[in-house]
């Protein structure tokens, strides 16, 4: 039988307390480019999920985030979502 006292816990030590909820307001970002969308499509992979996120005007952002994170937000088709983009550097090609 496992103890307290046989794994290294001190016997005096007492139990962990229940997690405090708080209540925020909505959270500020830094990132200014914060666009308004809906989820059209969320496919789960062994470790990444990709999100196709619709704006307004018909444009489409693909976002790859981890399945966990996908899960945790409890992502699904039709999802009012807002995709945060942070970037310290666009890249452009040309042929």
């Amino acid at each position: 039988m496992t103890t307290r006292a046989s794994i290294g816990v001190p016997a005096e030590t007492k139990p962990l307390r229940k997690p405090v909820v708080v209540s925020v307001p909505a959270m500020r970002l830094s990132a200014r480019n914060q666009l308004d969308g809906v989820v059209v499509q969320v496919d789960h992979g062994a470790v990444m999920s990709t999100v196709v996120v619709e704006l307004a005007g018909g444009q489409q952002i693909i976002s790859a985030i981890t399945k966990d994170s996908a899960e945790s937000l409890e992502l699904h088709e039709g999802d009012a979502v807002k995709a945060v983009i942070k970037a310290t550097e666009v890249m452009i090609g040309k042929d």
